[in-house]
């Protein structure tokens, strides 16, 4: 009857401990999850072998345990380490915020195919490709703002009536 406990109690922990891992230390569904979930489903059978006292007892009590220590770990200051602390404090400027018309000139900064990086009048802002690929170091001008993104032209490309 002690072995049967101790067994029960190996699997419940062990259960209880991947459980926890996967929840609080592991991203999505991982072999910590389903260990966990198999120790739980072997640790109640074999308590449910055992006995229907046993096995009601082992649940209960598991439950229990779970949420004790599901509750513990969430208040306390263990996972401070290894969480993330910082905040994001900026904001997303449109160009009109930054005074870009359609007609103003600048000049690639990285591959348009078909959003990169473009300089316009010293402000550098994401935009997108009206045509094809532009390459980089490319004479661009706006033809068009959407709100956040800024379409642009090759220079040559540009048909003037």
């Amino acid at each position: 009857m002690i072995t049967d406990i101790l067994v029960i109690i190996f699997l419940m922990g062990a259960a209880l401990g991947l459980i926890l891992v996967e929840i609080f230390l592991l991203p999505g569904f991982t072999i910590a999850g389903i260990g966990g979930i198999l120790f739980t489903a072997g640790g109640l059978l074999f308590a449910y072998g055992v006995g229907e006292t046993v096995g009601h007892v082992t649940l209960g009590a598991s439950v229990v345990v779970f949420l004790a220590a599901f509750v513990w770990l969430l208040r306390s200051k263990s996972f401070h380490k290894v969480s993330l602390h910082t905040e994001v404090g900026s904001r997303l400027t449109s160009a009109r915020e930054l005074n870009l018309h359609p007609g103003d000139e600048g000049i690639t900064l990285s591959r348009l195919a078909p959003i990169g990086k473009v300089r316009i009048r010293d402000v550098t802002v994401e935009a997108k490709s009206a045509g094809g690929f532009i390459n980089e170091q490319t004479p661009v001008e706006v033809i068009r703002i959407d709100g956040y993104q800024v379409q642009v032209v090759e220079k040559d490309d540009i048909i003037h009536p």
